[in-house]
């Protein structure tokens, strides 16, 4: 067989089966095999090279129509979650005739609650088994469901290879703010895209899907704006060498007037005799001094102030100078060891936690009272410093602590029976079927989810 002959091609759908892609490989009968090939013959014919071209061609397409299956699936599972909560949160109370709720809540309130927790629990166990984030799981459905109401010619691309993941999830994340009530938008949006989601890359298809949806939207953007800029937010993201990311979200103006600011000082420290950071650098340091001037120079009460108490967690063979194991930052991570210093030199009050150079650990506590001890919440705070959720890495001191074990039910408050749980995270062990175990002989604690799917709890992150 000459695979450089013209009559070999490649075509991701053939006879219009959904399932069959045509792979250069399978024009080989059973048992045959290519002849050798001198590197000579390859080299001059490119047989070798558009074979190579073609099978991975057929990988990617074949690769695109499995993520876009992943995306279904995971949406047909929490919808289905929505439409029968019991799997997840057992039978519904509301059926029984004389059931009252304990908080005079209505049977609709009651039942609109089960289908959200059922929501919760059913994206947790497939965060779980398939190795994502419970963000990532929703965020899939969502763009499943979006895409397959709104964009019916998209979403039909995406499941049958055409559209690469990337170019599917940003018309999924346009088509989404699209008002729900003109429907005639979303169709002007499907077809306009329908062909450059299968053609641009994702950079260039990203703000050909935000222009297009600028046109097609019946809203003028005065009104849009006025609600996005209720939305306005920050947050950071820890990032590797004891360095993070701070993003502001805002009305593109002030963004651009802080960046045109900080890039015109920037440029004229540079050209000072003597100074020696790039651009990028003065760019950065002129943001953050204003930020942090700002931060020390106010006087106003109930402001929090850049001298605040901070908790540095600082293994004591390091502080004696016979280690240089890293020091943790609460909230953050690993820190350098000047880095941990200063802190507790400008800090106003500092706790420093010594841990034991062999276990790392401290000494085990137990209490008889519900309310849990400020001391014990700090070691549970040491001890886990996040959520205890399955893969949640919000931050122990924005947790509740929890009782595995009600304490109604026997449960003390011991460190063995206590650990942080978030908001989210204490409702779908709580109103759910998800359960915490713990291994009263080894003391490891597990969860297993309403599919009966074991998970250990995650090991503290630093």
């Amino acid at each position: 067989m000459d695979l450089s002959s013209s009559e070999v091609s490649w075509d991701p759908r053939v006879d219009g089966d959904p399932e069959r892609f045509l792979d250069p490989w399978d024009l080989l009968e059973p048992g045959e095999v290519l002849p050798p090939v001198e590197l000579a013959e390859l080299e001059t014919s490119g047989a070798a090279h558009e074979a190579a071209v073609l099978e991975l061609e057929g990988i990617s397409a074949r690769a695109r129509v499995l993520i876009a299956d992943e995306y279904a699936g995971i949406a047909s599972v929490l919808r289905g979650a929505a439409g029968c909560p019991d799997p997840w949160v057992g039978p519904d109370p509301t059926l029984d005739p004389a059931w009252l709720d304990p908080q005079g809540r209505s049977t609709a309130a009651v039942r609109v609650e089960r289908r959200n927790i059922a929501v919760r629990a059913a994206a947790l166990d497939l965060a779980v088994r398939l190795g994502m984030s419970e963000t990532l799981v929703r965020t899939r459905a969502a763009h499943a469901d979006t895409l397959r109401e709104r964009c019916p010619k998209i979403w039909e691309a995406f499941r049958s290879g055409r559209v690469v993941a990337q170019n599917a999830t940003a018309a999924a994340q346009q088509a989404a703010t699209l008002p729900a009530h003109v429907k005639d938008a979303w169709a002007k949006f499907d077809e306009l895209l329908e062909a450059s989601a299968q053609t641009l890359a994702p950079g260039k298809f990203r703000t050909r899907a935000r222009v297009v949806r600028e046109r097609v939207h019946p809203e003028h953007i005065d009104e849009r704006h006025t609600r996005a800029v209720e939305d306005r937010n920050v947050w950071f993201q820890p990032e590797a060498d004891g360095m993070a990311s701070f993003t502001v979200f805002t009305s593109a103006d002030k963004v651009v007037a802080v960046q045109r600011y900080a890039d015109a000082y920037a440029r004229h420290l540079r050209g000072q005799d003597g100074e020696e950071r790039t651009l990028a650098q003065l760019r950065t340091d002129l943001v953050l001094d204003l930020l942090t001037r700002g931060m020390s120079d106010t006087t106003e009460p109930g402001v929090w102030r850049s001298r605040a108490s901070v908790a540095v967690t600082v293994p004591v063979m390091t502080l004696l100078g016979h280690d240089d194991e890293p020091a943790t930052l609460d909230g953050y991570g690993p820190i350098d060891t000047e880095t941990a210093r200063r802190l507790a030199g400008e800090a106003s009050s500092w706790i420093r936690i010594l841990t034991h150079p062999i276990t790392g650990t401290v000494l085990d506590v137990d209490r008889t009272t519900y309310p849990v001890p400020k001391a014990l919440r700090r070691w549970l705070g040491i001890r886990d410093q996040v959520c205890i959720g399955p893969g949640c890495m919000r931050s122990a001191r924005d947790c509740n602590i929890d009782h595995r074990l009600d304490w109604q039910y026997g449960g003390t408050t011991s460190d063995t029976n206590l650990a942080p749980l978030c908001e989210p995270h204490h409702v779908v062990k709580t109103k759910s079927r998800w359960v915490l175990y713990r291994d009263e002989a080894t003391g490891a604690t597990f969860w297993t989810s309403p599919t009966s799917f074991v998970t250990p709890t995650d090991p503290p992150p630093f």
